[in-house]
C-alpha cells in the first residue's frame, strides 16, 4: 500500500509540471564510492549504479549499493576475523536545480537494507534485512549533451518495527533503528 502511494505522489508531481514533462530524460549512472562511519568505524569501498528519469525539477531513481567488505575485521592471527557485505536498494525522489550543464540536487527515499555478517568463522552467516530510509545531495555536470560526472552523498539508516506482535504493519510502527552510515559516490552519468 505504501509503495502505491508513494509511486502515485511521484506520478502526480511529473504530472503537475508541464515543463518537467517536455525536459524529461532518462539517467543511468554506474558508481564507486566509500561508506563511513560503519559499525567498525573504518571506510569500507561500495560499488553500484542508479537508473531513473529527471524533469526540469523533479525525478526519480532506484539506486542500488553493495559492500562487499563492509564487516571485515582481521585479527593479528588471521583467525578471529569477521567479514560481511551490506547492499541497499532505494527509490528516491530527486529534487533538482537546473543551472545549464550543472545539476545540484537534493534526495531522499526508502527502500530495503541487507547485511550478511561471518562472525569469527565460528557462527554461521548472520543475515537480516530491514527496511531503510536515505536522503542526501549531490551534483551532476554534463560535459555533452548525454554524458557527465555525478558526485553525490547520502545518510542512509534502517527502520525498525516497535510493533512486533502486530501481523499487519502499520506506518506508525516503525521507528529509526541504530543500523547507520554515510555513502559518498562518484560516477558517470549517462543521459538518453
Amino acid at each position: 500500500m505504501h509503495k502505491i502511494l508513494l509511486t502515485s505522489l511521484v506520478m502526480a508531481a511529473f504530472a503537475a509540471s508541464p515543463a518537467a514533462a517536455q525536459t524529461t530524460g532518462g539517467l543511468v549512472t554506474p558508481f564507486v564510492g566509500v561508506a563511513t562511519g560503519t559499525p567498525i568505524d573504518e571506510n569500507r569501498t561500495v560499488y553500484g549504479g542508479s537508473i531513473g528519469a529527471t524533469g526540469s525539477v523533479i525525478g526519480f531513481e532506484f539506486d542500488f549499493g553493495y559492500s562487499p567488505n563492509f564487516y571485515e575485521i582481521e585479527d593479528d592471527f588471521g583467525e578471529l576475523g569477521s567479514s560481511g557485505s551490506v547492499s541497499t536498494l532505494m527509490g528516491n525522489l530527486l529534487i533538482g536545480l537546473p543551472l545549464g550543464r550543472v545539476r545540484p540536487y537534493a534526495t531522499f527515499g526508502a527502500g530495503l537494507m541487507r547485511s550478511n555478517l561471518d562472525v569469527f568463522d565460528v557462527f554461521d552467516d548472520l543475515d537480516r534485512s530491514d527496511f531503510g530510509v536515505n536522503y542526501g545531495g549531490g551534483v551532476m555536470a554534463f560535459l555533452t549533451d548525454h554524458v557527465g560526472i555525478r558526485g553525490d552523498i547520502r545518510h542512509f539508516r534502517s527502520l525498525q518495527n516497535d510493533d512486533l506482535d502486530d501481523s499487519f504493519t502499520d506506518p506508525g510502527d516503525f521507528d529509526l533503528g541504530d543500523f547507520t552510515f554515510w555513502r559518498a559516490t562518484a560516477g558517470v552519468v549517462f543521459k538518453f
